[in-house]
């Protein structure tokens, strides 16, 4: 296995990595709307974009990108908040004539209280089938 940690993002908040490759198989850690600076932005949609971004960051340390992405899952802290999520992962995979699947729970709350949403992905290196 290989620990995937890009210097883009702030450093994990305990005693794991940020994404694992295992084989073909890359497994990221929950990615929240932090920065590296440590800022969070406000609102769930810009945050939701950064944990994108630090999802892409992850898959780049395995040579992969969104297209090998094969399972989302995408935790918000209020129902309303689900449609700006949606709109920011619909966006991502707009162009995939297979789109990845994908769970997304309504949680209490994260590590503190700003988080407003956390994202997670999996995903094999080679590309997928048409």
């Amino acid at each position: 296995m290989k620990a995937l940690t890009p210097d883009t993002l702030p450093a994990p908040f305990g005693a794991y990595a940020h994404g694992v490759q295992a084989g073909r198989l890359i497994a990221t850690s929950g990615q929240l709307g932090l920065a590296t600076d440590g800022s969070i932005p406000a609102g769930v949609t810009a945050q939701a974009e950064l944990c994108f971004e630090n999802i892409r960051a992850i898959l780049a340390e395995a040579g992969a990108d969104f297209s090998h992405v094969i399972r989302f899952t995408g935790y918000v802290t209020r129902r309303e908040d689900f449609a700006p999520y949606m709109a920011v992962r619909d966006a991502l995979v707009r162009d995939f004539a297979v789109k990845p699947a994908s769970t997304l729970l309504i949680v209490t709350g994260f590590t503190r209280p700003e988080f407003l949403v956390e994202v997670e992905a999996l995903a094999l290196t080679q590309p997928r089938l048409p």
